[in-house]
């Protein structure tokens, strides 16, 4: 075989694997899905398995690849990048849409919702309204799962909200500054990153947050006491937009809720995991685990309480409804 000959087969071969290249390509939809964590956090392993499980359960008809750690769009940009359809799917924090509506806020205030029980009743009664609020933005929710439950860290133990009136207290949101300011603590902007730091300079002596982030920064370096207070759980929405969805047909999109609702199952249960194996770490680290005493729990009640009533006056009739639905 002659130079030319060789060239001319290598040619038609490099044709013939571009034909069934396109071939394949026109039959599978491949789905980029932005997340805002890391490759190794227990809410991304759960995404990684549910593409696993659509592409298994569609015969590869969709693909979805998991983009970890804000890499294709940061956490900020990923509900608008897939309202938009720059990407079909994606994950963020439900509680960071409150400044749309307070709806979106009502997992995050503080003592309303105590443990995983109390958390997916809660889900349940304001899942309804959730949905309807995020139908209007063309998205639609396709699981939900929680944070570890917030406990209290300190430097010592407290055993009554008298124990944090004029504590330097870390406070990220508005939400708990609103609560150091009822607790009588001092609330002091303080990023993850800067946490170690501030304790260890003394700018913060307590703070609110869960085992996964105490852990994560090895609290034992500059604190001592873990109070198990479960304030409330903050939840991770996986949406889809409603046109790329729709667009799917009917098999197609019964395979994706079918995995969606494994999804939600199984990382509600790796959330739980999660909790223990944090709280276990902390433990073996030297920081002391504490259960709350009565006297903290109902301090702490008595301001959810407060709380929720400043809510219910920002979220009107649909925040009542959806407490009615909760509570009853």
């Amino acid at each position: 075989m002659d130079r030319r000959q060789m060239i001319l087969r290598t040619a038609a071969a490099g044709a013939l694997c571009l034909s069934v290249g396109m071939i394949s390509s026109a039959r599978a939809d491949t789905w980029d899905m932005p997340v805002p964590y890391g490759q190794n956090n227990f809410h991304t392993v759960n995404h990684i398995q549910f593409a696993k499980d659509v592409e298994a359960a569609t015969s590869g008809k969709i693909k979805i690849k998991v983009h970890s750690s804000g890499s294709l769009f940061k956490h900020p940009e990923i509900k608008n990048a897939v309202r938009s359809g720059q990407v079909p799917i994606g994950e963020f924090l439900l509680s960071r849409l409150s400044n749309e509506n307070p709806i979106f806020q009502i997992d995050s205030i503080p003592f309303l919702a105590s443990g995983y029980d109390d958390a997916k009743k809660l889900w349940d009664a304001s899942r309804p309204k959730v949905n309807a609020l995020l139908d209007k933005q063309g998205l639609m929710v396709l699981y939900a799962v929680p944070w570890p439950p917030q406990g209290l860290y300190a430097k010592r133990e407290v055993k009554s909200s008298a124990d944090l009136k004029g504590v330097k207290f870390r406070a990220y949101n508005a939400a708990l500054e609103r609560l150091a300011q009822l607790a009588g603590a001092v609330p002091t902007q303080i990023e993850v990153p800067d946490i170690p730091q501030a304790f260890s300079t003394g700018r913060v002596d307590a703070m609110i947050t869960s085992p996964s982030t105490g852990a994560n920064t090895k609290a034992w370096d500059y604190l001592t006491h873990f109070h198990h207070i479960q304030g409330w759980l903050p939840k991770n929405l996986v949406v889809v937009n409603k046109r790329a969805f729709r667009r799917l047909d009917e098999a197609t999109r019964n395979a994706i809720l079918d995995a969606a609702n494994k999804a939600e199952k199984r990382g509600w249960k790796a959330s739980m995991e999660e909790t223990d194996a944090k709280i276990e770490m902390l433990n073996k680290n030297g920081v002391a685990i504490v259960q709350p005493g009565e006297q903290l729990q109902n301090d702490l009640k008595s301001i959810g309480k407060t709380m929720v009533e400043e809510w219910l006056e920002k979220a009107g009739k649909d925040g009542k409804e959806v407490l009615d639905a909760y509570n009853g």
